[in-house]
Order: C-alpha cells, then structure tokens, then sequence
C-alpha cells in the first residue's frame, strides 16, 4: 500500500503563492505518475495538475495553466505544486493522488492523500 500526505496548505491573499508537498510512503513514487486535484464545497473533485514518472511531462488544467507548475524530487519521494498568482476561485481542498497510468481523470488514481485546505482571500 502506499500512503501520501499534502502539506503546504493555508490562508493567502489573492495574488500571493504558495507551495504543496504530497510525501509519499510505503512505495516508490517515482513508480507512478502523480497528480493534483482539488475540490471546493459543493463542486466535484477537479484535476488541476499531472506529472509523469520520470518527470518529463506534465499536464494542467486551462484554469491554472502558466499560474501553477507542478514537480517532482525522487530523492525525496515527494511531489510539488507551486501555486503563483492565486485566485479566490482557487480556494478548494487540494488532493494528491498516485497513478499507474498516465491521466487526468480521477478514476484512473487509486492512491490519494488525506487533503490540504488552501484559501485564498480576496
């Protein structure tokens, strides 16, 4: 089994940054191909970013592209999302997520973490 948890989540004002970290144990992460999702009070679970195994390609969602970056640091076992210039439609729980596939849709992840809040004030 493997387990990931999010750290990195708080209160920011609109326009600031912040960084999410998803450690992941009982596996190598560098086995699969890792993502971010997020989720706000009643809205489904969104996909808003993905990387692949070797770290070569990612993906993301039009509403964050050139604002968020998401990366990954093996040594470590953990996976990153840098959120720049963030929104208050940005506010959501934020969830990290491990794959054997490559994809965006979050049926194809079978391991996720407990969740971070991220609130972004207007």
């Amino acid at each position: 089994q493997m387990q990931l948890v999010e750290s990195g989540g708080g209160l920011v004002e609109a326009g600031g940054s912040l960084r999410l970290s998803c450690t992941a144990s009982g596996r190598t992460f560098r086995s699969y191909t890792a993502g971010w999702f997020r989720q706000a009070p009643g809205k489904d679970r969104e996909f808003v970013a993905v990387i692949n195994r070797s770290g070569s390609s990612t993906a993301y969602a039009d509403s964050v592209k050139g604002r968020f970056t998401i990366s990954r640091d093996d040594a470590k076992n953990t996976v990153y999302l840098q959120m720049n210039s963030l929104k208050p439609e940005d506010t959501a729980v934020y969830y990290c997520a491990a794959s054997t596939n490559w994809g965006v849709n979050r049926n194809e992840y079978a391991y996720w973490g407990q969740g971070t809040q991220v609130t972004v004030s207007s």
